[in-house]
């Protein structure tokens, strides 16, 4: 008696793996279902069947549109049933989702961070005034903090101004202003002793059971 055994490397190709080839076989059995009345019954016991595999996914939004979705992608968009969502298309699934713009700041000066932008976005909306001004210095400072934290223990002031010009397109100019921003040893991180301090003073000795030396001898 012999048997026939079949190898991995010989077998059709899966589709989507996820779902293992039992799966794909039912598909392929739908597909070649001669009346559209037996693929659309089969059609839904494999969805029902997907569904169970995978019951992490339940709430998941579209939960049922994404299995409908792949039983299309495992009949190789063949399959000729009623779904209860639209049909997808092969170009369709297969596009590829459109590039997002790199944050300016990032491309330029990094260790500012995405916030920075979004904090001089906010400033060049404010009408001119103290406001204003007050939020710009309020920026650079945060800038140089940023910068020192990330390069260096000093940096001069008309740096951190040269940059704050190029992130703001040249709508925010204070390279030629007399202010100072915060001293460097003000804005740099500290070490934190505060708390190794707190913990010294709060330490208490225990205190030790003298009961034997009251005892009788």
């Amino acid at each position: 008696m012999t048997f026939d055994l079949e190898y991995n490397s010989e077998r059709p190709l899966m589709i989507i793996p996820e779902y293992g080839r039992h799966i794909q076989k039912l598909v392929d059995h739908c597909l070649a279902l001669e009346t559209k009345e037996e693929r659309d019954e089969m059609a839904k016991a494999i969805v029902d069947v997907m569904g169970n595999l995978q019951p992490h996914l339940r709430d998941v939004p579209d939960f049922k549109h994404k299995l409908w979705d792949q039983l299309y992608i495992m009949a190789d968009f063949k399959l000729d049933v009623e779904s209860p969502y639209p049909v997808p298309s092969k170009e369709e699934l297969q596009e590829k989702p459109e590039g997002l713009a790199y944050p300016k700041s990032a491309s330029r000066y990094r260790y500012y961070g995405n916030n920075i932008q979004t904090m001089i976005d906010i400033a060049l909306s404010w009408e001119e005034g103290d406001k204003k001004e007050a939020l710009v210095f309020t920026i650079a400072n945060h800038m140089k903090k940023c910068y020192l934290n990330w390069n260096k223990d000093t940096v001069d002031d008309k740096v951190i101004f040269t940059h704050l010009f190029n992130l703001s397109d040249g709508k925010i100019d204070l390279r030629e202003s007399e202010e100072v921003l915060s001293e460097s040893k003000n804005l740099l991180r500290k070490p934190r002793t505060q708390g190794q301090n707190n913990s010294k003073n709060n330490y208490k000795k225990p205190h030790h059971n003298n009961q034997h030396k009251n005892r009788k001898r």
